[in-house]
């Protein structure tokens, strides 16, 4: 019985092309958060809310051995 022979997969059509937002959005973000890395001062922290501390302060106590 022949053994049927492995043929190369067809090219993806164009149509599967990525849109151009598709590498514009993460190209932006990495260049937002480099300068934030870069200038540091332009990030300010969030004020948290105390139950919202708490409730991680917890967290980390129970999982700490």
């Amino acid at each position: 019985m022949p053994v049927p022979a492995h043929t190369r997969p067809h090219p993806a059509p164009a149509a599967a092309r990525l849109p151009w937002w598709a590498l514009a959005l993460p190209i932006l973000a990495f260049v937002a958060l480099l300068l934030l890395i870069m200038n540091p001062s332009d990030a300010h922290a969030a004020s948290g809310d105390p139950a919202l501390a708490q409730l991680v302060e917890h967290a980390r106590h129970l999982v700490a051995p």
